[in-house]
């Protein structure tokens, strides 16, 4: 049996899913996945700009493994 935890943290999965099911939600996530992965820093970039990149791929990621969890409930 699942203890609370874990079912809310399914219906947060089955939520991403629906979200980002429906035509606003893939458009949103198309933009978030360009802004967050399709971005290249030249050496010249600095740290902080660097972790902020590296803070918004993980987020956006996150989501994404998220939206797939929840696809498959």
């Amino acid at each position: 049996m699942l203890d609370s935890s874990r079912l809310e943290k399914r219906e947060i999965e089955k939520s991403y899913a629906r979200l980002f099911g429906t035509e606003d939600g893939k458009r949103v996530l198309a933009h978030l996945q360009t802004v967050a992965f399709m971005r290249a820093y030249s050496a010249e970039s600095s740290d902080e700009q660097i972790r902020y990149a590296e803070g918004q791929r993980a987020l956006v990621a996150n989501m994404l493994r998220l939206i797939n969890a929840g696809r498959t409930a």
